[in-house]
């Protein structure tokens, strides 16, 4: 099997509010995915409908299985980490060890151990004790002991300290993926996840606006910095955006031969959140 999920036709409508359009979609093995879109885009009842949480209209398989009516044996090889703590105040981290052991078939204690032990938690200490980077350390020493094929990550650093946030990905690149695995990430913090994604999904109203590999990103899209002598040649090739910085006009091409805009400017790859904001004023009517 080389692909994870496989949606076509995808909808969900809450009465006339369509949360997810028509979508079609792959996502491959060995991948990590950044979801990205405005709030209320869809990109949370998406994530809902792989994890067979809602019903949807059109079909969807995760790991070739139907995760609606299927829930429980695609829960065997998925973990999931939403940005709310979904642990008990009084439970004891010992506890949380003890009920994922007896739960969950593919679940290693001893490798949730070793993690724990580069953190400051102790088994004995509190949920209600922990600051919510720790709770997030919690779970994130649990999700890499599970040997699961699909991780979900819906906003799971929201509210961390950069020095928080900056671990979690680390420990995720180096303790948990391999190019077996497919991780799915949706967050706001868009800087702070474009250095580790393979694929980018954009979400809007429900739609996807764009699903791209990074490496198709690098050889389709170009960010140009011009100065003000260049300014018109450069809007003859028809920018995407185009906003001034530090006195230049930091341009977005699409499509264009990279020999003629280096001619104008200084060339190189877009940011993701550039990008993303760009290519949603495209998508708005005129």
């Amino acid at each position: 099997m080389t692909d994870m999920i496989r949606a076509k036709n995808l909808s969900k409508n809450y009465g006339k509010f369509k949360a997810l359009d028509n979508i079609n979609l792959t996502i491959g093995k060995g991948k990590i995915v950044g979801s990205i879109g405005p709030n209320g885009a869809g990109k949370t009842t998406l994530l809902k409908a792989m994890l067979g949480l809602t019903s949807y209209d059109g079909e969807l398989e995760v790991m070739a299985i139907n995760p609606f009516k299927e829930r429980a044996k695609l829960m065997e090889d998925i973990c999931f980490i939403a940005d709310v703590a979904v642990l008990p105040d009084w439970i004891k981290v010992n506890e949380v060890l003890d009920f994922v052991e007896q739960t969950h078939p593919k679940f290693s204690r001893a490798k949730a151990e070793a993690f724990l032990k580069k953190t400051k938690l102790g088994v004995k200490q509190k949920v209600k004790s922990m600051s919510k980077g720790m709770v997030v350390q919690l779970h994130l020493s649990l999700v890499m002991s599970i040997e699961a094929k699909l991780l979900v990550l819906d906003e799971p650093t929201l509210g961390l300290d950069i020095i928080y946030r900056k671990e979690f990905y680390d420990n995720l690149l180096n303790d948990y993926f391999d190019h077996e695995r497919t991780i799915i990430i949706t967050t706001h913090q868009v800087e702070e996840v474009e250095h580790i994604l393979t694929d980018l999904l954009f979400i809007k109203d429900g739609r996807i606006v764009l699903d791209a590999s990074m490496d198709d990103l690098t050889s389709e899209y170009f960010e140009v910095m011009v100065s003000n002598e260049n300014y018109d040649d450069a809007m003859s090739f028809k920018p995407l955006q185009s906003r001034k910085v530090f006195g230049k006009h930091v341009m977005l091409f699409k499509h264009h031969n990279r020999g003629e805009l280096e001619a104008i400017g200084e060339v190189q790859r877009p940011g993701v959140a550039d990008l993303f904001v760009a290519m949603l004023k495209e998508e708005e009517p005129s």
